[in-house]
């Protein structure tokens, strides 16, 4: 993928996105903003983040799919067991693709799991350091 300034804002990252892409994300971020938790949406590192007391998940879209991924995403894998271990700070994260299914309610339960960590543990990159 070519290397583009990073969006202004959340609503200008998913505008920039088109066909199955902008589709997948939209539903991404309309069920963690719905979620009963407090996040903080941010781009960072060229995509939205969310934040509550440290970084809890991304979405990111690419070229061939979307990453949906979970700082502490190790410890969700009862939840999803297709999240994929990787990185630092038990990331794990689940790739989806036009035709990976993947139900609102589980992301839901994802997203407020991964918020409780958060809340319960502290700042994963924080304790990290």
């Amino acid at each position: 993928m070519k290397k583009t300034p990073a969006p202004a804002s959340p609503d200008a990252y998913v505008d920039s996105l088109d066909g199955w892409q902008a589709d997948q994300v939209r539903s991404l971020r309309a069920a963690v903003r719905e979620a009963v938790v407090a996040l903080h949406e941010t781009i960072k590192w060229g995509h939205l983040v969310y934040v509550a007391n440290g970084p809890v998940l991304l979405i990111r879209a690419e070229e061939q799919r979307v990453l949906l991924g979970f700082w502490r995403g190790q410890r969700l894998r009862a939840v999803e067991p297709r999240l994929k271990p990787g990185g630092k700070y038990e990331m794990a994260t689940l790739e989806l693709r036009p035709d990976t299914p993947l139900d609102r309610a589980t992301v839901l339960e994802l997203t407020q799991q991964a918020a409780a960590l958060n809340a319960a543990l502290g700042d994963p990159v924080a304790i990290a350091r």
